[in-house]
Protein backbone atom coordinates (compact mmCIF):
# COMPACT_ATOMS: atom_id res chain seq x y z
CA UNK A 1 0.00 0.00 0.00
CA UNK A 2 3.14 2.20 0.89
CA UNK A 3 4.21 1.94 -2.52
CA UNK A 4 1.33 2.58 -3.81
CA UNK A 5 0.89 6.20 -2.52
CA UNK A 6 3.99 6.92 -3.72
CA UNK A 7 3.11 5.70 -6.80
CA UNK A 8 0.04 7.80 -7.05
CA UNK A 9 1.87 10.77 -5.26
CA UNK A 10 4.55 10.84 -8.31
CA UNK A 11 1.65 10.73 -11.19
CA UNK A 12 -0.06 13.44 -9.61
CA UNK A 13 2.88 15.86 -8.85
CA UNK A 14 3.55 14.42 -12.87
CA UNK A 15 0.46 16.04 -14.08
CA UNK A 16 -0.28 18.60 -11.54
CA UNK A 17 -0.65 22.39 -13.53
CA UNK A 18 -1.74 25.50 -11.28
CA UNK A 19 -5.44 26.26 -11.35
CA UNK A 20 -7.38 28.68 -10.83
CA UNK A 21 -10.04 27.82 -7.48
CA UNK A 22 -13.91 26.82 -8.05
CA UNK A 23 -16.36 25.65 -6.08
CA UNK A 24 -16.36 22.45 -7.49
CA UNK A 25 -12.63 21.76 -7.60
CA UNK A 26 -12.85 19.67 -3.86
CA UNK A 27 -15.35 17.15 -5.56
CA UNK A 28 -13.33 17.22 -9.13
CA UNK A 29 -9.81 16.39 -6.97
CA UNK A 30 -12.25 13.25 -5.00
CA UNK A 31 -12.75 12.41 -8.47
CA UNK A 32 -9.32 12.31 -9.71
CA UNK A 33 -7.64 10.88 -6.54
CA UNK A 34 -10.11 8.06 -6.64
CA UNK A 35 -9.07 7.43 -10.18
CA UNK A 36 -5.55 7.30 -9.57
CA UNK A 37 -6.53 4.94 -6.91
CA UNK A 38 -8.06 2.83 -9.16
CA UNK A 39 -4.60 2.96 -11.61
CA UNK A 40 -2.47 2.45 -8.41
CA UNK A 41 -4.70 -1.27 -7.21
CA UNK A 42 -4.65 -2.37 -10.77
CA UNK A 43 -0.84 -1.52 -11.19
CA UNK A 44 -0.55 -3.51 -8.38
CA UNK A 45 -2.33 -6.38 -9.15
CA UNK A 46 -0.53 -7.05 -12.63
CA UNK A 47 3.25 -6.61 -10.81
CA UNK A 48 1.73 -9.19 -8.83
CA UNK A 49 -0.58 -11.52 -10.45
CA UNK A 50 0.26 -11.51 -14.07
CA UNK A 51 1.63 -14.44 -15.33
CA UNK A 52 4.86 -13.50 -16.25
CA UNK A 53 7.07 -10.79 -14.94
CA UNK A 54 6.58 -6.98 -16.63
CA UNK A 55 8.94 -4.34 -15.56
CA UNK A 56 7.56 -1.56 -13.79
CA UNK A 57 8.87 1.29 -16.58
CA UNK A 58 7.41 -1.27 -18.98
CA UNK A 59 4.01 -0.50 -17.62
CA UNK A 60 3.90 2.28 -16.49
CA UNK A 61 5.52 3.81 -20.25
CA UNK A 62 2.39 1.65 -21.82
CA UNK A 63 -0.23 3.34 -19.28
CA UNK A 64 1.08 6.29 -20.05
CA UNK A 65 1.18 6.09 -24.05
CA UNK A 66 -2.01 4.15 -23.41
CA UNK A 67 -3.25 7.75 -22.22
CA UNK A 68 -2.10 9.72 -24.80
CA UNK A 69 -3.07 6.94 -27.86
CA UNK A 70 -6.74 7.13 -26.99
CA UNK A 71 -6.77 10.90 -27.29
CA UNK A 72 -6.04 10.84 -31.13
CA UNK A 73 -3.82 9.47 -33.49
CA UNK A 74 -1.24 11.55 -33.34
CA UNK A 75 -0.50 12.07 -29.61
CA UNK A 76 2.11 9.39 -28.26
CA UNK A 77 4.67 8.91 -25.40
CA UNK A 78 8.26 8.86 -26.92
CA UNK A 79 10.79 6.99 -24.69
CA UNK A 80 14.23 8.51 -24.66
CA UNK A 81 15.20 6.28 -27.62
CA UNK A 82 12.52 7.09 -29.92
CA UNK A 83 12.80 11.12 -28.96
CA UNK A 84 16.32 10.85 -29.66
CA UNK A 85 15.27 9.28 -33.37
CA UNK A 86 12.50 11.91 -33.86
CA UNK A 87 15.12 14.49 -33.11
CA UNK A 88 17.68 12.85 -35.84
CA UNK A 89 14.77 12.74 -37.96
CA UNK A 90 13.88 16.47 -38.01
CA UNK A 91 17.36 16.99 -39.37
CA UNK A 92 16.61 15.40 -41.78
CA UNK A 93 18.24 12.07 -41.65
CA UNK A 94 17.17 9.05 -39.74
CA UNK A 95 17.13 4.92 -40.17
CA UNK A 96 14.21 2.54 -41.63
CA UNK A 97 11.91 2.17 -44.48
CA UNK A 98 11.16 5.86 -45.64
CA UNK A 99 7.31 6.03 -44.95
CA UNK A 100 5.28 8.05 -43.12
CA UNK A 101 2.70 6.55 -41.31
CA UNK A 102 -0.67 7.15 -39.41
CA UNK A 103 -3.43 4.75 -37.83
CA UNK A 104 -6.60 4.29 -38.69
CA UNK A 105 -9.04 1.22 -37.99
CA UNK A 106 -6.17 -0.33 -35.38
CA UNK A 107 -3.99 -0.88 -38.90
CA UNK A 108 -0.83 1.05 -40.20
CA UNK A 109 -2.22 3.44 -42.70
CA UNK A 110 0.59 5.17 -45.33
CA UNK A 111 0.61 8.84 -45.42
CA UNK A 112 3.46 8.84 -48.06
CA UNK A 113 6.71 7.06 -48.68
CA UNK A 114 9.43 9.31 -49.16
CA UNK A 115 10.79 10.31 -52.56
CA UNK A 116 14.30 7.61 -53.06
CA UNK A 117 13.62 5.62 -50.26
CA UNK A 118 13.45 1.59 -49.72
CA UNK A 119 9.52 2.41 -49.50
CA UNK A 120 9.08 4.58 -52.66
CA UNK A 121 11.12 2.15 -54.77
CA UNK A 122 8.88 -1.04 -53.55
CA UNK A 123 6.24 0.95 -54.91
CA UNK A 124 4.02 1.71 -51.23
CA UNK A 125 1.73 4.37 -52.16
CA UNK A 126 -0.46 6.88 -50.15
CA UNK A 127 -3.65 5.18 -48.58
CA UNK A 128 -2.07 1.66 -48.58
CA UNK A 129 -2.74 -0.45 -45.51
CA UNK A 130 -0.57 -2.31 -43.52
CA UNK A 131 -2.22 -5.51 -41.94
CA UNK A 132 1.08 -7.25 -41.25
CA UNK A 133 4.47 -7.27 -40.27
CA UNK A 134 6.77 -9.79 -40.90
CA UNK A 135 3.46 -12.29 -40.54
CA UNK A 136 2.78 -10.63 -37.30
CA UNK A 137 -0.97 -8.75 -36.93
CA UNK A 138 -0.68 -5.08 -36.58
CA UNK A 139 -4.14 -5.22 -35.57
CA UNK A 140 -3.76 -4.56 -31.30
CA UNK A 141 -0.63 -2.75 -31.39
CA UNK A 142 0.25 0.82 -31.25
CA UNK A 143 1.43 3.46 -33.58
CA UNK A 144 4.82 3.69 -31.94
CA UNK A 145 4.61 -0.82 -31.36
CA UNK A 146 4.40 -0.74 -34.94
CA UNK A 147 6.84 2.35 -35.95
CA UNK A 148 9.87 0.70 -33.76
CA UNK A 149 8.88 -2.88 -35.58
CA UNK A 150 9.80 -1.59 -39.14
CA UNK A 151 12.80 0.23 -37.72
CA UNK A 152 15.58 -2.04 -37.66
CA UNK A 153 19.41 -2.87 -38.57
CA UNK A 154 20.17 -1.32 -41.58
CA UNK A 155 20.33 -4.13 -45.09
CA UNK A 156 17.76 -6.23 -43.20
CA UNK A 157 14.69 -7.30 -44.51
CA UNK A 158 11.34 -6.75 -43.19
CA UNK A 159 8.21 -8.46 -45.04
CA UNK A 160 4.84 -6.03 -44.91
CA UNK A 161 1.57 -7.71 -46.01
CA UNK A 162 -0.74 -4.66 -47.90
CA UNK A 163 -3.90 -3.72 -48.21
CA UNK A 164 -4.71 -1.45 -51.47
CA UNK A 165 -8.15 -0.24 -52.64
CA UNK A 166 -9.20 -2.21 -55.74
CA UNK A 167 -6.52 -5.17 -54.99
CA UNK A 168 -6.50 -8.17 -53.28
CA UNK A 169 -4.01 -8.27 -50.33
CA UNK A 170 -0.55 -8.62 -51.21
CA UNK A 171 2.98 -8.98 -49.59
CA UNK A 172 6.24 -6.58 -50.00
CA UNK A 173 9.63 -7.34 -48.89
CA UNK A 174 11.65 -4.03 -47.99
CA UNK A 175 15.19 -3.47 -47.07
CA UNK A 176 15.54 -1.18 -44.09
CA UNK A 177 18.14 1.64 -45.04
CA UNK A 178 19.79 4.74 -43.86
CA UNK A 179 17.07 7.49 -45.34
CA UNK A 180 18.88 10.82 -46.36
CA UNK A 181 15.84 13.35 -46.64
CA UNK A 182 17.10 15.80 -49.35
CA UNK A 183 13.97 18.04 -48.85
CA UNK A 184 13.98 19.97 -51.75
CA UNK A 185 14.57 19.16 -55.34
CA UNK A 186 14.01 21.49 -58.57
CA UNK A 187 15.16 21.10 -62.10
CA UNK A 188 13.71 23.04 -65.64
CA UNK A 189 10.69 21.75 -67.44
CA UNK A 190 11.23 23.98 -70.53
CA UNK A 191 10.77 27.75 -69.21
CA UNK A 192 9.20 26.66 -66.41
CA UNK A 193 10.66 26.22 -63.22
CA UNK A 194 9.99 22.93 -61.25
CA UNK A 195 10.29 22.67 -57.18
CA UNK A 196 9.87 19.27 -55.21
CA UNK A 197 9.41 20.19 -51.39
CA UNK A 198 9.52 16.19 -50.12
CA UNK A 199 9.10 17.30 -46.22
CA UNK A 200 9.82 20.31 -43.86
CA UNK A 201 12.78 19.27 -42.19
CA UNK A 202 15.25 22.17 -40.53
CA UNK A 203 17.14 22.54 -44.30
CA UNK A 204 14.05 22.83 -45.70
CA UNK A 205 14.05 27.27 -46.22
CA UNK A 206 17.75 27.36 -47.02
CA UNK A 207 16.98 24.39 -49.92
CA UNK A 208 14.31 26.41 -51.77
CA UNK A 209 16.09 29.03 -51.57
CA UNK A 210 19.43 27.66 -53.15
CA UNK A 211 17.01 25.93 -55.51
CA UNK A 212 15.49 29.59 -56.83
CA UNK A 213 18.70 31.00 -56.96
CA UNK A 214 19.47 27.98 -59.68
CA UNK A 215 16.40 28.25 -61.81
CA UNK A 216 16.72 32.46 -61.97
CA UNK A 217 20.25 31.62 -63.31
CA UNK A 218 19.44 29.16 -65.85
CA UNK A 219 16.43 30.64 -67.03
CA UNK A 220 16.39 34.51 -66.45
CA UNK A 221 13.62 36.62 -67.93
CA UNK A 222 12.46 33.34 -70.25
CA UNK A 223 10.92 32.00 -67.13
CA UNK A 224 7.17 31.16 -67.25
CA UNK A 225 6.33 30.35 -63.95
CA UNK A 226 6.99 27.79 -61.45
CA UNK A 227 4.93 24.65 -59.97
CA UNK A 228 5.80 24.25 -56.28
CA UNK A 229 5.17 20.17 -56.01
CA UNK A 230 4.01 19.32 -52.40
CA UNK A 231 2.22 15.80 -53.42
CA UNK A 232 3.03 12.97 -50.81
CA UNK A 233 4.71 15.70 -48.59
CA UNK A 234 3.66 14.19 -45.10
CA UNK A 235 4.39 17.49 -43.47
CA UNK A 236 6.81 18.41 -40.62
CA UNK A 237 8.33 21.41 -39.10
CA UNK A 238 5.33 24.45 -38.64
CA UNK A 239 8.47 26.97 -38.80
CA UNK A 240 10.11 26.23 -42.17
CA UNK A 241 6.06 25.55 -43.30
CA UNK A 242 5.65 29.13 -42.53
CA UNK A 243 9.04 30.14 -44.35
CA UNK A 244 8.19 28.76 -47.22
CA UNK A 245 4.79 30.26 -47.45
CA UNK A 246 6.74 33.44 -46.43
CA UNK A 247 8.68 33.18 -49.34
CA UNK A 248 6.39 33.59 -52.29
CA UNK A 249 3.92 36.34 -50.25
CA UNK A 250 4.70 39.66 -50.03
CA UNK A 251 2.21 40.06 -46.95
CA UNK A 252 -0.93 38.92 -44.79
CA UNK A 253 -1.27 36.15 -42.78
CA UNK A 254 0.18 32.98 -43.57
CA UNK A 255 -1.53 30.34 -40.52
CA UNK A 256 -2.84 30.89 -36.99
CA UNK A 257 -3.39 27.81 -34.49
CA UNK A 258 -5.91 27.58 -32.32
CA UNK A 259 -5.49 25.99 -28.64
CA UNK A 260 -8.16 25.21 -26.32
CA UNK A 261 -6.97 28.90 -24.57
CA UNK A 262 -7.96 32.13 -26.67
CA UNK A 263 -4.78 33.74 -25.34
CA UNK A 264 -2.65 31.02 -26.39
CA UNK A 265 -4.26 31.47 -30.58
CA UNK A 266 -0.80 32.47 -32.89
CA UNK A 267 -0.75 34.02 -35.89
CA UNK A 268 1.85 33.88 -38.38
CA UNK A 269 2.02 36.74 -41.06
CA UNK A 270 4.31 37.16 -44.14
CA UNK A 271 7.21 39.94 -44.35
CA UNK A 272 7.69 41.46 -47.63
CA UNK A 273 8.67 40.46 -50.19
CA UNK A 274 8.46 37.69 -53.06
CA UNK A 275 11.39 35.29 -53.68
CA UNK A 276 9.85 34.51 -57.09
CA UNK A 277 8.86 38.47 -58.13
CA UNK A 278 5.50 37.14 -58.24
CA UNK A 279 5.83 34.92 -61.74
CA UNK A 280 3.00 32.64 -62.13
CA UNK A 281 2.70 29.62 -59.39
CA UNK A 282 0.95 26.44 -58.94
CA UNK A 283 0.96 24.37 -56.42
CA UNK A 284 0.18 20.22 -56.52
CA UNK A 285 -1.34 18.38 -53.90
CA UNK A 286 -2.41 15.28 -53.55
CA UNK A 287 -3.85 12.65 -50.99
CA UNK A 288 -0.62 12.67 -49.66
CA UNK A 289 -0.18 16.21 -48.92
CA UNK A 290 -0.70 16.57 -44.82
CA UNK A 291 0.01 19.14 -42.22
CA UNK A 292 2.69 21.84 -43.51
CA UNK A 293 2.12 20.85 -46.96
CA UNK A 294 -1.74 21.68 -46.54
CA UNK A 295 -0.58 24.96 -44.27
CA UNK A 296 1.54 25.79 -48.00
CA UNK A 297 -1.04 25.06 -49.92
CA UNK A 298 -3.82 26.74 -47.74
CA UNK A 299 -2.00 30.05 -47.30
CA UNK A 300 -1.08 30.55 -51.26
CA UNK A 301 -4.89 29.64 -52.26
CA UNK A 302 -6.23 32.00 -49.36
CA UNK A 303 -4.03 34.60 -51.13
CA UNK A 304 -4.96 33.81 -54.95
CA UNK A 305 -0.90 33.92 -54.74
CA UNK A 306 -0.91 30.49 -56.52
CA UNK A 307 -3.39 27.79 -58.28
CA UNK A 308 -3.48 24.31 -56.60
CA UNK A 309 -3.85 21.61 -58.48
CA UNK A 310 -4.40 18.00 -58.18
CA UNK A 311 -6.34 16.23 -55.34
CA UNK A 312 -7.94 16.53 -52.46
CA UNK A 313 -5.08 16.76 -49.40
CA UNK A 314 -4.83 14.41 -46.15
CA UNK A 315 -6.63 17.00 -43.67
CA UNK A 316 -4.47 16.67 -41.14
CA UNK A 317 -5.50 20.41 -39.36
CA UNK A 318 -3.83 19.55 -35.59
CA UNK A 319 -0.52 20.66 -34.23
CA UNK A 320 1.56 18.48 -32.09
CA UNK A 321 4.11 19.71 -29.58
CA UNK A 322 7.15 17.58 -28.20
CA UNK A 323 7.04 18.24 -24.49
CA UNK A 324 10.69 16.71 -22.91
CA UNK A 325 10.17 14.55 -19.66
CA UNK A 326 13.51 15.27 -18.29
CA UNK A 327 15.29 11.73 -18.38
CA UNK A 328 12.25 10.23 -19.72
CA UNK A 329 12.31 10.76 -23.18
CA UNK A 330 8.94 13.26 -23.92
CA UNK A 331 5.30 13.06 -25.24
CA UNK A 332 4.16 14.54 -28.20
CA UNK A 333 0.66 16.25 -27.60
CA UNK A 334 -1.94 17.59 -29.77
CA UNK A 335 -2.13 20.98 -28.48
CA UNK A 336 -3.92 23.42 -31.43
CA UNK A 337 -5.40 23.26 -34.90
CA UNK A 338 -4.14 24.98 -37.54
CA UNK A 339 -6.31 27.54 -39.98
CA UNK A 340 -5.83 29.05 -43.56
CA UNK A 341 -5.75 32.62 -43.32
CA UNK A 342 -9.57 32.53 -44.53
CA UNK A 343 -10.14 31.00 -41.41
CA UNK A 344 -11.02 27.46 -42.95
CA UNK A 345 -9.97 24.51 -40.34
CA UNK A 346 -7.87 21.74 -42.59
CA UNK A 347 -8.68 18.92 -39.63
CA UNK A 348 -10.12 16.39 -41.68
CA UNK A 349 -11.18 18.21 -44.57
CA UNK A 350 -7.86 19.09 -45.83
CA UNK A 351 -7.26 21.44 -49.10
CA UNK A 352 -9.67 21.32 -52.11
CA UNK A 353 -7.38 21.93 -55.25
CA UNK A 354 -8.79 25.05 -57.92
CA UNK A 355 -8.42 22.53 -60.33
CA UNK A 356 -8.91 18.84 -59.70
CA UNK A 357 -6.66 16.82 -61.86
CA UNK A 358 -6.58 12.86 -60.77
CA UNK A 359 -3.53 10.76 -61.70
CA UNK A 360 -4.01 9.18 -64.93
CA UNK A 361 -1.87 7.25 -67.31
CA UNK A 362 -1.64 9.03 -71.37
CA UNK A 363 -1.11 7.08 -73.95
CA UNK A 364 -0.79 8.34 -77.68
CA UNK A 365 -3.30 7.01 -80.01
CA UNK A 366 -2.74 5.37 -83.56
CA UNK A 367 -2.83 8.39 -86.03
CA UNK A 368 -3.34 6.06 -89.12
CA UNK A 369 -1.43 6.86 -92.36
CA UNK A 370 -2.84 10.80 -93.16
CA UNK A 371 -1.90 12.82 -95.97
CA UNK A 372 -0.74 16.72 -95.56
CA UNK A 373 -1.00 19.41 -97.79
CA UNK A 374 2.14 19.40 -98.90
CA UNK A 375 2.20 15.38 -100.57
CA UNK A 376 -0.47 16.37 -102.58
CA UNK A 377 0.27 16.40 -106.13
CA UNK A 378 0.36 19.88 -108.11
CA UNK A 379 0.19 21.74 -104.24
CA UNK A 380 1.05 25.22 -103.71
CA UNK A 381 4.35 26.05 -102.62
CA UNK A 382 5.11 28.05 -100.12
CA UNK A 383 5.35 31.82 -100.79
CA UNK A 384 7.95 32.36 -97.98
CA UNK A 385 10.23 29.40 -99.31
CA UNK A 386 9.56 27.38 -96.35
CA UNK A 387 9.67 23.06 -96.63
CA UNK A 388 7.11 20.79 -94.49
CA UNK A 389 10.71 18.86 -93.72
CA UNK A 390 8.14 16.79 -91.38
CA UNK A 391 5.96 15.78 -94.09
CA UNK A 392 9.53 14.02 -95.57
CA UNK A 393 10.80 11.94 -92.16
CA UNK A 394 9.74 8.21 -92.27
CA UNK A 395 7.22 7.84 -89.26
CA UNK A 396 9.00 5.06 -87.41
CA UNK A 397 7.37 3.11 -84.20
CA UNK A 398 9.54 2.43 -80.96
CA UNK A 399 10.62 -0.83 -80.47
CA UNK A 400 9.66 -2.80 -77.15
CA UNK A 401 12.96 -2.35 -75.67
CA UNK A 402 12.23 1.26 -76.37
CA UNK A 403 8.73 1.51 -74.78
CA UNK A 404 10.01 -0.36 -71.89
CA UNK A 405 13.08 2.89 -71.07
CA UNK A 406 10.37 5.67 -71.62
CA UNK A 407 9.90 7.68 -68.17
CA UNK A 408 6.02 7.21 -67.47
CA UNK A 409 4.84 10.44 -68.09
CA UNK A 410 3.20 12.51 -65.00
CA UNK A 411 -0.03 14.02 -66.25
CA UNK A 412 -1.06 16.19 -63.07
CA UNK A 413 2.71 18.07 -63.90
CA UNK A 414 1.66 17.90 -67.45
CA UNK A 415 -1.19 19.96 -66.97
CA UNK A 416 0.05 22.34 -64.42
CA UNK A 417 3.20 22.91 -67.20
CA UNK A 418 0.46 23.78 -69.50
CA UNK A 419 -1.52 25.81 -67.39
CA UNK A 420 1.69 28.07 -66.68
CA UNK A 421 2.56 28.33 -70.14
CA UNK A 422 -1.14 29.27 -71.68
CA UNK A 423 -0.80 32.04 -68.49
CA UNK A 424 2.17 33.04 -69.77
CA UNK A 425 1.36 33.32 -73.86
CA UNK A 426 -1.93 35.00 -72.32
CA UNK A 427 -0.08 37.86 -70.16
CA UNK A 428 2.39 38.36 -73.18
CA UNK A 429 -0.56 38.95 -75.32
CA UNK A 430 -2.59 41.09 -73.21
CA UNK A 431 0.61 43.51 -72.58
CA UNK A 432 1.16 43.48 -76.43
CA UNK A 433 -2.42 44.97 -76.86
CA UNK A 434 -2.75 47.68 -74.55
CA UNK A 435 0.88 49.16 -75.42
Amino acid sequence: MKYRMLMVAAVVGLFAVPTMGTADEPKNNADTYQLLDLFGDVFERVRSDYVEEATDQKMIESAINGMLTALDPHSSYLNAKNFREMQVQTRGEFGGLGIRVTMEGGLVKVISPIDDTPAFRAGIEPGDFVTHLDGEAVLGLTLAQAVDKMRGRIDTDIRLMIRRKDRDPFEVVITRAVIKVQSVRSRTEGNVGYIRITSFNQQTDTGLKKAVDKLKKELGDKIQGVVLDLRNNPGGLLDQAVAVSDAFLGKGEIVSTRSRRPEDTQRFNARPGDIIDGVALVVLINGGSASASEIVAGALQDHRRAIVLGTKSFGKGSVQTIIPLPGHGAMRLTTARYYTPAGRSIQAVGIEPDIAVEQARIEPLDKGKGRRESELRGALKNENGEKDDKAKKTETKPDGDDKKAEKPQDYQLSRALDLLRGLSLFSGSMKTSQR
